[in-house]
């Protein structure tokens, strides 16, 4: 009787515990349970501790009240080109009436990917797959309006739609790739041609502002080479002027420079100017006599005479010069010529001035190859 008792009192005190047990649901937050009764909807559990009938109540499975990310396989869409591409998607939802969730549709999940593929297709059947590949943000917005609405009835709220990828056909990829490359050569190609056309403009503008800088150098420099010569030809003549120098130091001077103008390794002939004859007139009679000077400027004709130009020995019984005209000379004998006068003229200066002096300007004058004086005339 006592081990009946015993047995009794242990199966009620089972039941007791079971029951307890079956009766208390603990729901974890962000979660909730529906619960039938008799077959019926009866509540949602909320997070916390929960009380429920046991043996007539039946508690469904949780269902997350988080927000959940879906991703869904490619789906092959048609463009409004006619091209089939590959687009990825991603669906971020969240679910906001557990039991619109559990008893309006059997299974949102595959009910929200067909839906995105079938929205899909509409969407990206009226673009062209150039507005497909740059138009993601606004594919995503009408994805999202779209699926939200469809959506709403089964306590599902769609926050946002990603578009992971878009696949074109391979042909399409070397296609796009070929246009790239086309581009950016044609990119690069117009970045050189604006570089060198720079680097000519800015070579250009640097030769120009060279050039310009040049000719003013050269323009100060020719301007202040004038000034110079102009201050020293300024000087010399204030200079003579103020010194004051008499006949026979000017003539003396002229003479210098005949032997200077015959130096040349060229000079074959040498143009004596009628100036040359009165220089040597005015050294003779400078340094002669007052008679003497006349007589030196009466020579016979066709000789060296000091105070009018030399003449050359007639030909066909006319004078090829006449005294007004310079004669034509050989070089050497011209250069000879100067060389006797100047020695001349300079013994006569350091020598003292006699009565009877004369100045013989055909001292030193080579002979001719004909026997003859290398004066012309002679």
């Amino acid at each position: 009787m006592l081990i009946a008792e015993i047995v009794i009192v242990a199966v009620i005190v089972i039941a007791v515990l079971l029951t307890v047990v079956r009766s208390v649901r603990i729901v974890p937050q962000a979660r909730a349970r529906n619960v039938e009764r008799l077959g019926r909807y009866r509540k949602t559990l909320e997070p916390g501790l929960n009380f429920i009938v046991p043996f007539v109540d039946r508690v469904k499975p949780l269902i997350d009240l988080r927000e959940q990310v879906v991703s869904f396989m490619g789906q092959p869409v048609i463009t409004e080109d006619n091209l089939v591409v590959q687009i990825d998607t991603v669906l971020f939802f969240q679910v906001t009436d557990p039991r619109a969730a559990d008893y309006e549709i059997v299974d949102y999940i595959q009910a929200i990917e067909q839906l995105t593929a079938t929205m899909l297709r509409s969407v990206i059947g009226s673009m062209d797959l150039e507005q497909t590949l740059t138009s993601r943000d606004k594919i995503n917005t009408l994805l999202r309006g779209v699926l939200d609405d469809a959506s709403g009835k089964w306590g599902i709220r769609v926050t946002r739609v990603e578009i992971k990828a878009i696949d074109p056909p391979k042909s399409v990829k070397d296609a796009m790739e070929k246009q790239m490359r086309a581009e950016r050569e044609k990119r690069a190609a117009i970045l050189t041609a604006e570089g060198a056309r720079q680097s000519q403009i800015l070579t250009a503008d640097g030769d120009r502002q060279s050039a310009i800088l040049r000719a003013e150098g050269d323009k100060q420099a020719a301007i202040l080479r004038a000034e110079g010569q102009a201050e020293a030809i300024t000087q010399v003549f204030g200079s003579i002027h103020r010194n004051d120098p008499d006949p026979k130091v000017l003539a003396y001077q002229y003479l210098q420079t005949l032997p200077q103008i015959a130096a040349g390794p060229g000079n074959t002939f040498w143009v004596i100017p009628g100036e040359v004859t009165t220089a040597l007139k005015a050294v003779s009679a400078a340094f002669s006599g007052p008679g003497q000077g006349a007589a030196a400027g009466d020579a016979a004709p066709g000789g060296a005479v000091a105070g009018s130009a030399w003449s050359v020995p007639s030909q066909g019984g006319q004078d090829a010069l006449t005294e007004e005209a310079a004669p034509v000379v050989s070089a050497e004998q011209a250069a000879a010529a100067a060389i006797a006068a100047a020695a001349a003229a300079a013994a006569a200066v350091e020598a003292p001035l006699r009565p009877d002096a004369t100045l013989d300007t055909t001292a030193g004058i080579p002979p001719s190859a004909n026997g003859s004086s290398g004066v012309p005339g002679s």
